[in-house]
């Protein structure tokens, strides 16, 4: 949430990165995507990941999307023509950080245009529940998936948003299906919640098996639910972002290994 968002690593040295420490794919963020297509071009960064052998990109992240006016339309139509150039399996999507909505109505709609929209540019669509924002759980996001009723719109579970939500992974596997779950993100963190939940999110999550989260009985949660996607890991820690590139690749690739071994 900076005025940008843009990496301090190149995308090609991430994409060759990710692909020498064992990673299947790699996602990009709007302003990483911006500085992409002004300089070398989607084409260029296509090729490479073709090249490295990597099978999965996701772009992200659009919000706003559904309100009346087209302030966010920008945004997302920037996010299509990446998806498209890419060959992104979903664009992510989120919600404001905002009190939690009540009725998950008036999202269905705007939400099942998007999934037509993305469907027509070869893509889907993720939503990420977040639990400082308007759908601020996975059984909420379930709710309004089932609802859209659209095979290009799903969810990101993110088990940060899992557990900091208070949801138990008993509701997981009553609330999910395999064809909603589009990406699963795997981290850890400790008990308790460090500042805001904003901040505990964006500056404290640890390398899996390094927090007091059950990891492994999540990952077994999602198998349950009949999850058979890309598992990502996302740790975004004010720690992990000081790590050499390569070493934070490593470090997020083996740590994760020891839960879905």
């Amino acid at each position: 949430m900076r005025k940008s968002e843009r990496s301090s690593f190149n995308a090609i040295d991430r994409v060759r990165a990710a692909a020498e420490t064992g990673w299947a794919g790699i996602g990009f963020v709007l302003d990483d995507l911006r500085e992409i297509r002004s300089t070398i071009g989607y084409e260029r960064l296509a090729d490479e990941v073709t090249a490295a052998g990597l099978r999965h990109v996701e772009v992200e992240l659009c919000s706003g999307w559904w309100r009346e006016d087209d302030g966010w339309r920008t945004h997302w139509n920037e996010l299509l023509e990446a998806a498209q150039a890419l060959d992104a399996a979903f664009i992510k999507i989120g919600t404001d950080s905002a009190p939690r909505v009540d009725d998950v109505e008036p999202f269905v709609m705007p939400l099942r245009r998007l999934a037509e929209e993305a469907e027509a540019h070869g893509t889907r669509v993720a939503l990420e529940p977040l639990p400082f924002g308007m759908i601020s759980s996975m059984p909420q996001g379930a709710e309004l998936i089932r609802l859209t009723d659209h095979r290009g719109a799903g969810l990101i579970v993110d088990y940060w948003h899992v557990f900091r939500a208070l949801t138990s992974l008993d509701e997981l596997r009553e609330n999910l299906s395999a064809d909603m779950v589009f990406g699963v993100e795997l981290c850890d963190a400790a008990e308790e919640v460090i500042g805001t939940l904003f901040e505990d999110t964006r500056d404290n999550r640890k390398l899996i098996g390094q927090g007091e989260q059950d990891v492994a009985g999540f990952v077994q949660a999602m198998r349950d639910v009949g999850f058979a996607g890309p598992w990502g890991v996302e740790i975004l820690s004010a720690e992990h972002r000081q790590r050499p590139l390569h070493e934070a690749l490593e470090e997020s690739y083996q740590t994760a290994l020891t839960v879905l071994d």
